[in-house]
């Protein structure tokens, strides 16, 4: 086997007893290289099976298992080692390497991924794309074998401070970003363009233009700082508050199943005080009709709900349940309309998902949102434009 010199911030990779290790960084800070070398030299002890995923992954055989395979050849390991579409195996020992998708073109993946017998090692690539809590605690508690050390390794580019992994990882552990070592059952690698010496001079350049022209990017991209709030975000009109008693509230709903989450949140506009109050009450994937219909009688009982239109059916159904559940409207301009019309208030809220949504959501072009980070922001502002706009008048939501 050939030598490679590993970055010593990797060497509790190779002692690390524990279950988890959180590796994170910037930009070529060599992240993914040295979890890699790690994965290959693991499967040469016989009893490993090591499920290798990211939030979506489109033909590993095509984008990651070459990546791996250059890696193996660098070590001189190829004769070692068998490939399949989706499986790389090491002869010598038996254990491999498993590539596949959280998301596919077919849905969720996540009952599938359990199913899977034997898995010792779960590495979630991309780990900062995976932003429910919910779908990773499926796939956790499923590496459970009881002969063989089970970790589970998260690599990824920081994101915002209301990411789960890092309210998980940090936060409630009381662990500072950037810390290198070892706390409790979980190991913190945090690395940076400075830990990797194979960087071309062009990038070095890059690096040095960003870090005087835009020191903030520089920090998060580049040296892997955890942002407050993402780069561009719509909303930085809002703060953490209680929600009013005996309000006349109207409840916005946006529909999801496999994919993206079913959502309900209560509004409540004052006027007066130019506020807009906010409660999330639903935030969950997975729901049939029959489901989100007892929640939202028991929530929003003979209270008004304005749901996405997109779900006729659904709606209908629901009314024919008893429920107060109208269609909003949609048309050209209507996003635009009813985030400038919740920018022109104070946003108070209640609500983990609501905070992660509002800290992501950001702007495309000037005219347009990325379509991301907006299920229960939709499901707000179909309820906040209903509300601001009379009976009369022209209103559209997208």
């Amino acid at each position: 086997m050939n030598q490679i010199k590993i970055h010593p911030k990797y060497q509790n990779l190779f002692k690390h007893e524990g279950r988890y290790t959180i590796i994170n960084g910037g930009r070529g800070s060599g992240k993914s290289w040295s979890a890699t070398i790690f994965l290959i030299l693991l499967t040469f002890e016989a009893g490993h099976k090591i499920l290798f995923t990211r939030l979506t992954m489109v033909s590993a055989n095509i984008s990651i298992i070459p990546e791996i395979l250059e890696k193996i050849e660098l070590l001189g390991l190829s004769e070692h080692f068998r490939i399949t579409k989706g499986e790389i195996i090491n002869i010598q020992s038996g254990s491999s390497i498993i590539f596949m998708g959280i998301r596919s073109s077919n849905g969720d993946n996540t009952a599938r991924l359990k199913s899977i017998a034997g898995i010792t090692t779960l590495v979630v690539e991309e780990g900062e794309e995976l932003t429910d809590e919910a779908t990773f605690d499926k796939i956790n508690l499923s590496i459970r074998q009881r002969t063989k050390q089970n970790r589970v390794i998260l690599i990824l580019n920081p994101a915002t401070k209301t990411h789960w992994i890092y309210r998980k990882f940090y936060q409630e552990r009381n662990v500072q970003e950037g810390f290198n070592g070892i706390k409790g059952n979980t190991c913190y690698i945090h690395s940076t363009y400075k830990d990797n010496p194979h960087l071309s001079e062009d990038f070095l350049e890059e690096i040095r233009l960003m870090k005087l022209n835009h020191h903030d990017k520089y920090q998060h991209v580049v040296m892997g700082g955890w942002l407050d709030k993402s780069e561009g975000v719509i909303f930085t009109n809002w703060e953490f508050g209680t929600f009013p008693h005996d309000v006349d509230s109207v409840y916005g709903a946006d529909w999801g199943y496999s994919i993206d989450p079913s959502t309900l949140v209560e509004t409540y506009v004052d006027k007066i005080e130019r506020k807009i109050y906010l409660k999330e009450h639903l935030y969950k994937k997975g729901l049939n009709t029959s489901q989100l219909t007892k929640v939202f009688h028991d929530v929003a009982g003979s209270g008004t709900i304005v749901g996405d239109s997109s779900e006729g059916r659904l709606i209908d159904e629901m009314k024919d349940s008893g429920l107060n559940i109208r269609r909003c409207k949609k048309g050209a301009g209507s996003v635009k309309e009813g985030i400038m019309l919740m920018k022109d208030y104070q946003l108070i809220i209640e609500g983990e998902n609501l905070a992660m949504e509002l800290n992501n959501y950001a702007w495309k072009d000037d005219e347009t949102p990325i379509d991301k980070w907006n299920h229960i922001i939709d499901a707000a502002r179909y309820a906040i434009t209903d509300k601001l706009k009379d009976s009369d008048g022209v209103y559209y939501i997208h």
